[in-house]
């Protein structure tokens, strides 16, 4: 068996957990839906999430009872029974060990916590061979529109040296965006950005991870990340056409590509690098990929 057929086996267990996480899952299901048996299949579904089927399927109900428990007012034994726990004792132990924190706590004080969020098997690693891409930079349909971003505050955790989402996932791992997910008060998704000079204490790195919060948060921040003022901006957004999750890093270059030659002063703006942080939305191919840039307004 070759790696995209260990990769698409394993895709199909993670599509049959998210598609019945509120019912019992048994390990015969999993190997019916990846088609292999179930001692191969566990053993391809660890190698390639890093996790034990029923370590993941748990880690995925906790995340979920925890997001029940931050946006809504439940009480914590319906959400362990809403979520397949035996008990209310049972659940309590297995969110506290997974979050630091126990359900009843977290449902009164929803502080940022690390979520789990599962990537696809293999996202990123296979790649389709093109003698030449599928359609010219020039002729790359690229959506543009301006947005105003008021005053406001990031939380972020800082790299050291990291100038790209890599680097920074060496450095810092790739778990960062389950707690910046996890903050009730966000007012937009989080995002990877580069960072200009002014908001770079020394030692620290260009790229980062962060949220966008209310001018006025006041919340816990975590261990390791900063809390920082956002000046009131103006972003210009590019938003590049829908592309094949596993040719995720060619759709960012396209884009990089094509607004290397992109001049905003046709449209009366130029771009403000020093305003604000260059800023990326988690790479999704059903919405294609998404950059926000700083500019402002020229003066006529």
């Amino acid at each position: 068996m070759d790696a995209s057929e260990n990769v698409a086996a394993v895709r199909r267990m993670q599509a049959y957990i998210q598609d019945h996480l509120s019912e019992p899952i048994t390990l015969h299901q999993l190997a019916a839906a990846a088609g292999y048996s179930p001692y191969h299949s566990a053993r391809m579904f660890r190698a390639l999430t890093g996790r034990a089927p029923f370590a993941y399927i748990r880690a995925l109900r906790l995340t979920q009872a925890a997001l029940a428990l931050r946006d809504g007012s439940p009480r914590v034994v319906d959400v362990a029974l809403d979520f397949l726990f035996d008990s209310h004792e049972g659940f309590t132990r297995a969110f506290s060990r997974e979050f630091g924190i126990s359900p009843h706590k977290y449902s009164a004080h929803p502080i940022p916590i690390r979520l789990f969020l599962p990537c696809e098997a293999g996202a990123g690693r296979l790649r389709k061979h093109k003698e030449e891409s599928a359609m010219s930079v020039k002729s790359l349909p690229i959506f543009t529109q301006v947005v105003e971003r008021p005053a406001r505050r990031l939380l972020l955790k800082r790299g050291v040296r990291a100038e790209d989402y890599f680097a920074y996932c060496r450095e810092e791992g790739c778990d960062i965006w389950g707690v910046l997910c996890s903050v009730k008060e966000a007012l937009y998704e989080p995002v990877g950005m580069w960072l200009p000079d002014s908001l770079r204490p020394a030692g620290t790195s260009l790229y980062a991870q962060g949220v966008e919060l209310p001018a006025d948060w006041a919340g816990e921040v975590p261990e390791g990340f900063d809390l920082i003022d956002l000046a009131a901006c103006t972003m210009m957004v590019f938003q590049g056409p829908r592309y094949d999750e596993d040719d995720f890093r060619e759709a960012i270059g396209e884009v990089w590509t094509a607004l290397e030659s992109y001049d905003p002063t046709l449209y009366g703006y130029e771009w403000a690098t020093d305003a604000a942080p260059r800023m990326q939305l988690a790479p999704m191919g059903s919405r294609g990929y998404i950059e926000l840039r700083p500019v402002r307004k020229i003066a006529r």
